[in-house]
């Protein structure tokens, strides 16, 4: 393969057959135009809508996912939005519908809207299309896989963003305690670090999954469709009892909700409330309480979530442990925070020893 070919496809960051680099999909058009909004590319406006039956047909994937797999509703948010994007694309390049897609029509469109991306970006679409036409193809709906030989663009070692623990300290004192609002934030805060949940999992906890006699919170259909139970420490349990005690109540007023961690319009209903905060709420309070505590460090809404399995590691836990606690299918997606506790001590290492 030349060398300059090699180059471009790398720039791309977008899939490609193994062994080779494919012609512009065979002449194909390849419409570039694309808007972004909070960082992730959408479709243009002038862009068709999606056929009816390829939605449909995605619907069918996405209720075939999760009848068998029991995926979240944010994957499943993110499968639908992923493929009915390729089919607008498809559309709008005049190809075949998402059904009669090409190869070429897959790696075009990887290289046009993810020309310049990191790699993830385009991995993450293709890991979607592949789901997609592995479904169609075992429906019978086609007689091929057109993603069947394309290879993941290659990526950099992730290493996931966390706090020192004095950070960590820093933020947890960020709320105000002495309102039902802050005392509400520092305790979601506390039990965040202490449990190790997603951030999805935290917000969806019903007032039944807590038992602070047992100290275990109960995490209900977590990713993967997996119950499980994960243990908390003294001072969340004693933070709980006091939210419990002091904050729902007076957040609640007249209403009611079965959701643990309630927002002031849950209260203000009148009536039981069917949802409790979202994710983005408590993004937006993590971001609130950081600037308080004079964090600069770089947040992600999981940021606790990896404090406390690399906390964990850092003061000898087993890896096994971790995995169960973090509910993680495979142990090597747990194995990312090793690299972080071994780059902390190396760190240390270097300030502390004498000859570092």
């Amino acid at each position: 393969m030349p060398e300059a070919e090699a180059a471009a496809a790398r720039s791309a960051g977008a899939a490609r057959p193994a062994g080779q680099v494919p012609s512009q999909a065979a002449g194909a058009a390849t419409p570039t135009t694309t808007m972004r909004r909070r960082g992730r590319q959408t479709a243009h406006p002038d862009w068709p809508q999606a056929p009816a039956a390829c939605v449909d047909g995605i619907q069918r994937f996405c209720d075939a996912l999760w009848l068998e797999q029991g995926l979240s509703a944010n994957t499943l948010a993110a499968y639908r939005s992923d493929l009915t994007l390729f089919a607008r694309w498809l559309a709008h390049a005049g190809s075949p519908g998402l059904p009669a897609a090409t190869e070429a029509d897959v790696l075009a469109y990887l290289a046009a809207r993810f020309a310049g991306s990191k790699a993830t970006a385009s991995n993450r679409r293709l890991a979607a299309l592949r789901r997609y036409f592995h479904w169609a193809l075992r429906e019978r709906l086609r007689a091929d896989d057109p993603t069947l030989k394309l290879e993941r663009a290659r990526e950099q070692a992730r290493r996931p963003k966390t706090l020192s623990e004095a950070q960590v300290e820093a933020l947890l004192l960020g709320p105000d305690v002495d309102t039902p609002l802050g005392l509400r934030d520092r305790t979601m805060l506390e039990l965040l670090y202490a449990s190790g949940l997603r951030v999805s999992e935290l917000v969806a906890l019903k007032a039944v999954h807590l038992s602070l006699a047992d100290a275990v919170v109960r995490v209900v259909a977590g990713k993967g469709g997996k119950d499980r139970l994960v243990p908390f420490g003294e001072q969340a349990a004693s933070w709980l009892e006091r939210y419990a005690r002091e904050a729902r109540p007076a957040l609640l007023g007249e209403g009611d909700s079965d959701f643990l961690f309630i927002t002031r319009r849950s209260g203000r209903a009148g009536k039981r409330a069917a949802s409790g905060m979202t994710r983005q709420m408590f993004w937006t309070l993590l971001k609130r309480h950081a600037l308080r505590a004079g964090i600069d460090a770089p947040l992600s809404p999981h940021t606790l979530r990896h404090a406390f399995a690399t906390h964990l590691l850092n003061h000898g836990a087993d890896l096994r442990v971790v995995q169960l606690l973090l509910g993680h299918a495979d142990i090597s997606t747990t194995q990312i925070y090793t690299h972080v506790a071994r780059e902390r001590l190396k760190q240390l290492h270097a300030h502390h020893h004498p000859r570092g």
